[in-house]
């Protein structure tokens, strides 16, 4: 029986790693082993930071709703808590977004929000 050495699958999976490594830096582009773990962590780092940049987003939109929050008297968390006992449906991302764009519109929803809250605490007290 005669000796397989892989020869065509073995060059496709190299030419397929190695093309998965264009444009890396040094060795990491050109020889097989140093490619391979190379695009390995990349995928690691890829799989990671794809759920971070969520979680980034996220503080951003908290960020900018507490600075709108803080111009117009208010706690960031009292606003939150207002929205959800107003029956505000709007998520975090969109209400930061009205902030940026839409000032009077935002005034507005604090002030419904903020009302919200204080009936609240006086009806808890």
């Amino acid at each position: 029986m005669p000796r397989i050495t892989k020869g065509a699958s073995r060059n496709q999976k190299r030419k397929r790693l190695l093309r998965q490594a264009k444009g890396y830096h040094g060795q990491n582009s050109t020889h097989r082993w140093k490619a391979k773990i190379a695009v390995r962590t990349a995928g690691l780092y890829a799989y990671r930071d794809r759920r971070n940049r969520k979680r980034d987003y996220r503080a951003l939109w908290i960020t900018r709703l507490t600075a709108a929050c803080r111009m117009r008297g208010t706690r960031y968390s009292v606003f939150v808590n207002g929205c959800k006992l107003a029956g505000v449906l709007l998520n975090r991302k969109m209400l930061s977004e009205i902030a940026v764009q839409d000032p009077t519109t935002f005034d507005q929803i604090c002030k419904t929000a903020v009302d919200a809250a204080t009936k609240a605490a006086a009806k808890k007290a």
